[in-house]
């Protein structure tokens, strides 16, 4: 599954863009450098249900911001993604679903 896939998967399960858990992260102070991971993943569990991969795609997006490593760019491995930068408003509003 591609970076992006999680990312609309959490959003189908959720009703939540990657942009609104952003915000609901920022708004814990999840988004400081000196929160771990496991704290996020956590949260993400109990309040959403949200399996560990799914997780760890959120923390991401939180921690780093919308850009991944250029290696999962068509690199045709599970984890292959179009672009380096993720879409973080909405699937129905992604270009690249067009």
């Amino acid at each position: 599954m591609s970076f992006q896939a999680y990312l609309d998967n959490i959003e189908e399960k959720t009703g939540l863009t990657p942009r609104q858990f952003i915000e609901l992260a920022h708004e814990k102070g999840y988004d400081d450098p000196s929160v771990k991971a496991g704290v996020i993943v956590d949260w993400l569990k109990a309040d959403y249900d949200l399996g560990r991969g799914h997780a760890m795609a959120l923390v991401h997006v939180i921690k780093k911001g919308p850009t991944i490593d250029a290696k999962h760019v068509d690199s045709g491995g599970t984890h292959s993604d179009a672009s380096d930068t993720l879409w973080l408003d909405g699937r129905a509003t992604n270009p690249g679903n067009a």
